[in-house]
């Protein structure tokens, strides 16, 4: 078997060239691949390169990501999120390839205090919640056999994180002030990668199984509950801040203004990937705190 892998060098996609490689031959690419063209900016070339490898599973971890830059940049991010990932599906329908793609809770509108379900009325709030929406249409209208994953607060040990932000400001202040009235599941890109190359082999057996999943880790919290519990163990791990949990004051929203509007409510419910496929999923806090064992 043959898996083309778009966006290798982001945070998921890092993870996936470790989850994907025993699937079989794996082709990763990014942006400045050279012998290969994977840079979504320019989505007429993507066609020639799935065509010239000619995979049986197509992985896309490319996207903008950047949620207020894209209140700026909305054609750029409308290429990246939704034109691409809609050629790239095109040309798996071609082949008869299945191709997993990933999407956002910023698809809903963030209103209530439940669960959101796949079958949810959506309605985004800003340009990336609406370009990613169109992506994962795309995806789904052109694309016959794909696999498309909605989640929510990704960090990864590689790279920058919100836990690494706050352990720093924890390391140079006596107190810190971080939002309380956002809900939602801090999930590693490492999980994500795991459970997709779970999904990819029972798909490919049973291609009922392909279709929309919410993919989160378990539990909710809010950003403030995130921060004090990456204090609460970084001091359990002897790391020296001047933050104490206590000292991480709650605020709204509202008091950090920001380009994008986020949603306060960004739970997904996770009962259909769990009983398609058969898995539990790690509550939030072993995640977190596995990787700041990797990082501290």
């Amino acid at each position: 078997m043959k898996v083309l892998l778009f966006g290798k060098g982001g945070q998921v996609g890092w993870e996936l060239q470790r989850s994907l490689a025993p699937l079989g031959e794996l082709v990763a690419l990014d942006f400045d691949s050279t012998e290969l063209h994977g840079d979504f900016s320019r989505p007429e070339a993507l066609a020639a390169t799935v065509e010239a490898v000619r995979p049986d599973v197509i992985v896309n971890a490319a996207a903008h990501t950047a949620v207020d830059k894209a209140e700026s940049e909305p054609d750029f991010a409308r290429a990246l999120n939704a034109t691409a990932p809609g050629v790239v599906a095109q040309a798996a329908q071609k082949l008869g390839a299945l191709m997993v793609h990933y999407s956002t809770d910023y698809v809903f509108d963030g209103s209530g205090d439940t669960p959101w379900r796949e079958d949810d009325a959506t309605g985004p709030l800003s340009v990336y919640g609406a370009t990613k929406l169109e992506g994962e249409q795309l995806v789904a209208g052109h694309c016959e056999r794909h696999l498309i994953f909605r989640t929510s607060w990704v960090y990864a040990a590689r790279g920058g994180n919100f836990a690494k932000t706050m352990l720093r400001l924890a390391r140079e202040r006596e107190r810190l002030t971080v939002i309380d009235d956002q809900w939602g599941a801090p999930t590693g890109a490492e999980l994500l990668a795991d459970v997709t190359a779970l999904a990819i082999r029972e798909t490919l057996r049973d291609p009922a199984k392909a279709g929309l999943y919410h993919l989160v880790a378990g539990g909710t919290t809010t950003w403030n509950g995130y921060a004090r519990f990456v204090v609460e163990e970084a001091l359990r791990r002897g790391v020296e801040l001047k933050t104490t949990p206590d000292a991480v004051e709650a605020v709204p929203t509202s008091a950090f203004p920001t380009p994008a509007k986020r949603p306060h409510n960004s739970r997904l419910d996770t009962s259909r990937i769990r009983s398609t496929f058969g898995i539990e999923l790690p509550h939030w806090q072993a995640g977190v705190a596995r990787m700041l064992a990797e990082t501290l």
